[in-house]
């Protein structure tokens, strides 16, 4: 794996928290700053500006960061956000992932484009860990919150909707004309499935929190890193999201 030392490489600001893990472990030297939500790696070093949030970047900090590169992404970042650092004549590398396959894809554009190897080890893995991934039972039907106050679930044509797939989970709401659609509780009882999956983000569902509303329902608490962010993560995501649906029906 190539390291990217300070000074080879693009000044590079990440928008997207699951591309500033990725871009630290692969190429640690370019990153000059990240988002408040960056949480990963856990110390980014003192070089890396925080550019406060993914829905409300501080654009004149980003642009004073002298960057060569903004990595961004097409659901997790705004437009006029972006369009504002073009417009300065930033170089700014939107991302689309949607499935696992189009994950694999991006994570390859972007570490290219900070000049780092764009096949480095723990993409590899992940990619074995995917492949290798047993075949499931028969799909479990689930529905799955993302939010609640108003609930919102996975639709069609997410990422995390992708992995579950893989996973052997049917959701619900797959074939919903929206991506996360707002559904009032009863609507999302009535469906009777068989499980709901909470994640722990973007809304923190936990043992207290999200279960209590789905009384009789095996419920599966995820870690919401493993489920929505595609980087470093994938390598070891299948099996502790397996292992976390697999606990919901003891």
């Amino acid at each position: 794996m190539r390291i990217v030392a300070p000074g080879d490489g693009p000044r590079v600001v990440s928008l997207v928290p699951s591309l500033t893990e990725a871009i630290a472990v692969t190429a640690p030297g370019v990153l000059v700053g990240a988002t408040d939500w960056c949480t990963h790696p856990a110390d980014l070093g003192p070089g890396v500006v925080r550019v406060r949030g993914t829905k409300n970047p501080d654009v004149p900090a980003i642009l004073a960061l002298r960057p060569d590169l903004v990595v961004a992404n097409e659901e997790e970042n705004r437009e006029p956000d972006l369009a504002a650092l073009r417009a300065a004549g930033v170089d700014v590398l939107v991302t689309e992932v949607r499935t696992l396959e189009q994950a694999f894809t991006e994570l390859e554009r972007v570490l290219r484009a900070c000049g780092a190897d764009p096949r480095p080890h723990w993409l590899a893995v992940a990619r074995t860990a995917w492949a290798d991934l047993p075949a499931a039972a028969a799909p479990r039907r689930a529905v799955v919150p993302v939010w609640r106050k108003p609930w919102m679930v996975l639709g069609r044509d997410t990422f995390a909707g992708d992995l579950l797939r893989r996973l052997g989970v049917e959701n619900v709401y797959a074939g919903h004309p929206d991506r996360y659609p707002r559904v009032p509780l009863d609507e999302l009882r009535a469906h009777a499935p068989e499980m709901v999956v909470l994640p722990d983000e973007p809304y923190r569902f936990t043992a207290q929190d999200g279960p209590e509303a789905f009384p009789g329902t095996p419920c599966a608490l995820v870690d919401g890193r493993m489920l929505t962010w595609y980087g470093p993560s994938l390598a070891e995501a299948p099996t502790l999201l397996a292992g976390a649906l697999r606990a919901a029906h003891r």
